[in-house]
């Protein structure tokens, strides 16, 4: 083996064992314990499929699978239709470098603190005596304080929205920036009409950033259990929160079921995003 195949080896092997230790084995070991025997109080070491049949078989399991899929559906097209729009703004709105990185900073301003911090936050304005209510009372566009404004799923969806827009801001923004303008200003000679410009040259460019925010908020809703613990009042629920609490009661090989199916499920999401855009220009 030549010193540069040799040298080549070396640089990888940080990052490869890394990734073995934090991620093969964890992952490995949950597939594991989803195939032992668990009879309510203990677990026992062995290989049945009890624990994935009764996932399938029972429809509190699927209702609170497809209660997933919905959150996670509503909040990345809600993310997308106000991301879109905000990252044309930057890219192709705002002429100065300097101000494009000023404005997205002011973006990222509500991330220097917690996720629980800014979930908290809306409590006292989405509540039955909060901002919100009040406002609407002192218009006089309602009579009494409406209940759906907090502990529902609209909060849940708000609160997520919030949490996860950047994530899908920041990629799209980063292809349209990267679009050459001389395009836009050719079709634009050429007499075509901005919705013309938007969908023949900026959408087709930007889908790389569409496909990588995707990704980020689909996969990260679909995980999530703090917010919809925190915003729903535990009136609804989510496979990752369904996962903490079946942790928490120390079920563990129902808890490693449910979340080798749900690994599965976000990789066949992923596995179609990426085979519908090839995101290879975005990286």
């Amino acid at each position: 083996m030549s010193n540069k195949n040799l040298s080549t080896y070396l640089l990888v092997t940080p990052q490869t064992l890394i990734f073995i230790l934090f991620l093969v084995i964890p992952i490995i070991a949950i597939a594991v314990i989803s195939f032992w025997n668990f009879n309510g109080f203990s677990m026992t070491p062995g290989f049945t499929f009890s624990n994935y049949l009764g996932i399938f078989t029972s429809q509190v399991y699927l209702s609170t699978y497809l209660n997933t899929f919905k959150f996670a559906g509503i909040v990345w097209l809600i993310c997308l239709l106000i991301s879109y729009p905000v990252a044309y703004f930057l890219a192709f709105e705002v002429k100065s470098p300097q101000w494009q990185t000023i404005w997205f900073l002011i973006c990222t301003v509500p991330f220097l603190t917690s996720n629980i911090i800014r979930m908290i936050a809306w409590i006292p304005f989405l509540g039955r005596e909060g901002l919100l209510n009040q406002a609407l009372m002192g218009l006089g566009l309602i009579e009494r304080p409406i209940e759906m404004f907090l502990f529902s799923d609209f909060a849940v969806i708000l609160a997520m929205v919030q949490l996860y827009c950047l994530f899908m801001v920041a990629p799209i923004f980063n292809s349209m920036i990267r679009i050459d303008r001389a395009l836009v200003a050719a079709a634009k000679d050429l007499g075509s009409s901005g919705f013309q410009i938007q969908k023949e040259i900026i959408l087709p460019l930007a889908a790389p950033g569409i496909a990588i925010g995707s990704i980020f908020v689909i996969t990260l809703v679909m995980g999530e259990f703090a917010t919809m613990r925190l915003m729903s009042g535990g009136k609804t629920s989510s496979v990752g929160y369904l996962i903490k609490n079946q942790i928490d009661s120390l079920q563990y090989p129902m808890a490693a079921a449910n979340a080798i199916i749900l690994l599965l499920l976000a990789l066949l999401i992923v596995s179609l995003i990426l085979r519908t855009v090839d995101i290879r220009k975005q990286l």
